[in-house]
């Protein structure tokens, strides 16, 4: 008998979890999808603020109170290359854009809550911990960091990051 029991109860709860996936029972509740409620709470935007358009990658997206900023090379607003080709540069380069983007979505470098940094040296590593230091007074975010091949526009380092909104 315990073992029907139980065998009802894991169907009954596989075939919740199944409904609940597809969004099924919202048919049932009267509300819509939650597929179709989630659009429009997101905002897509660009470096200015403004809403992005229809590029490839969107630099800044908000989305319930947290902050996304797509992976931030030192290319990005370089494109001729024209700063010095170190770690130190690169890193400030990088630091500047995600702290811009930030502050744009409503955020504080305070209120970044974790970062993945891309290096294509490992050898970089306390190069691009010195000036990251300097935006962190208070202690850093959590943060990965790892050694790549290589990145887009000859970049030594890219960063990208997620940040709770503060301020509206």
């Amino acid at each position: 008998m315990s073992s029907t029991f139980i065998t009802r109860r894991g169907f009954a709860s596989k075939f919740a979890s199944l409904v609940a996936g597809t969004g099924f029972a919202s048919l049932f509740s009267g509300s819509a999808p939650a597929a179709a409620q989630a659009p429009s709470g997101v905002q897509k935007l660009n470096y200015e603020g403004k809403p992005a358009g229809t590029g490839f990658i969107t630099p800044l997206i908000i989305h319930n109170g947290v902050i996304y900023i797509a992976g931030q090379g030192a290319h990005s607003h370089d494109p001729e290359g024209k700063f010095p080709f170190d770690i130190e540069t690169h890193t400030q380069k990088v630091m500047d854009n995600v702290k811009t983007l930030v502050e744009t979505g409503g955020g504080a470098m305070d209120s970044i809550l974790q970062l993945t940094v891309y290096l294509t040296k490992i050898e970089d590593y306390d190069g691009m911990n010195k000036v990251f230091k300097t935006y962190f007074p208070n202690g850093g975010p959590a943060r990965t960091t790892v050694a790549v091949a290589a990145l887009p526009g000859q970049s030594l380092v890219e960063i990208n990051c997620t940040a709770a909104v503060v301020r509206k």
